[in-house]
């Protein structure tokens, strides 16, 4: 850990952004599989999160040495958990997780599948990745370390990853169950998994407005490694065009020239529970429909233009004296909304159940910005 860090924690500004500190102040303290010997100590580079999973790349040493570099990933199971109790099981003491791993390379990615284990000190599946499990000549492991190792045991070699581990860029990964039904050994003939479900991304493969060409299934989880992006001009980043979003057959905003352009600026490389974060042009008299939420929220901001948004009515404080209207809900029928001006910054930010739209009665385009995340 950087010293430096320990004179800057405490400094008043700092105090909101302990997270800032959180792979040397949490990993480098906690508990690691190896580190029930004093021999061995580890580097933490980077952790990475999406939903229920966490990898931390980073380095073993070995009696003051570096060993090899390692991956770790962490699986809490909640979202398994789910699809188990579907199908009347629970999970036993083992996952799996199938992980992909890209490098230095983008174009040569390798792939394995590892055994997770229930750690109780976590609270969560976990595994290690070492590069390599040989000693150096004449420095044996600690007999307290040595049974954790092997294949498919907590601290494991996958042939298929040691030449990348060095050199970790992202981490593809999805969970299942261990393939046998706990605890009476039984084998599943179709474990459950965790694999992001329905998750998709979007990509401007064609201009053509709501073509499925331009949704790509995705079927993993992305912790992407990646320190940091710039995007010098959002305008060069190309729409995806959707016509008629969120409106349903029969609604009155439905037409043809009625195109919503949605610049999507960053999906899958966000960590933890964050889905995207894309820039939405809505033209002069264009709509996109009024739509609800359910185990998410997100926040609009709008940039330039101005319009109508459209809130449940009660759904947002101090809104009581604003218009109401009956507005068509996709999916869901009439319900009754706040009408809301909005201009250049102006803020709407919808929970979990509510209902938002926004509407651009005028000659100019609506461009608004929008986050949006899963609830936990």
């Amino acid at each position: 850990m950087d010293s430096r860090f320990d004179q800057v924690y405490t400094h008043p500004e700092n105090e909101i952004f302990r997270v800032v500190f959180y792979p040397d102040r949490i990993y480098h303290a906690r508990y690691l599989n190896a580190t029930r010997s004093s021999r061995y100590r580890y580097y933490v580079a980077e952790v990475r999160g999406s939903a229920d999973g966490t990898a931390i790349k980073g380095d073993v040493f070995l009696g003051g040495s570096r060993l090899c570099s390692l991956l770790r990933i962490e699986y809490s199971g909640i979202r398994l958990v789910e699809q188990a109790r579907e199908f009347g099981r629970r999970l036993g003491p083992r996952t799996k997780a199938w992980v992909r791993v890209t490098g230095d390379d983008p174009g040569a990615p390798a792939e394995a599948v590892v055994t997770l284990h229930w750690d109780p000190v976590i609270g969560a599946y976990a595994a290690e990745i070492w590069e390599t499990l040989e000693p150096p000549e004449g420095t044996p492991h600690d007999l307290r370390v040595l049974p954790l190792m092997g294949r498919d045991a907590p601290i494991t070699r996958l042939p298929a990853l040691s030449p990348l581990l060095g050199q970790v860029r992202e981490v593809a990964v999805a969970f299942r169950e261990d393939g046998v039904v706990y605890p009476t050994g039984q084998r599943l003939r179709e474990p459950q998994w965790d694999n992001a479900y329905l998750r998709s991304h979007q990509e401007p493969r064609t201009q053509e407005p709501s073509s499925p060409e331009n949704t790509i299934a995705d079927s993993n989880y992305l912790l992407d490694f990646r320190r940091g992006f710039f995007i010098p001009d959002s305008s060069g980043v190309a729409p995806v065009n959707y016509r008629n979003a969120m409106s349903d057959e029969g609604s009155p905003d439905r037409r043809d020239d009625n195109i919503v352009r949605m610049r999507w600026l960053f999906q899958r490389e966000l960590g933890s529970d964050l889905v995207f974060f894309h820039e939405v042009t809505v033209p002069p008299h264009a709509v996109e429909g009024t739509h609800r939420h359910i185990g998410s929220e997100e926040l609009y901001y709008v940039v330039s233009g101005a319009g109508l948004a459209y809130t449940g009515d009660g759904d947002a404080a101090d809104t009581d004296g604003y218009p109401l209207v009956e507005r068509p809900v996709f999916g869901v029928g009439p319900v009754k909304c706040r009408e809301l001006p909005v201009r250049p910054g102006s803020v709407l930010y919808t929970k979990s159940g509510g209902v938002h739209g926004i509407r651009n009665p005028f000659d100019e385009p609506l461009v608004f910005v929008a986050f949006l995340y899963h609830t936990t």
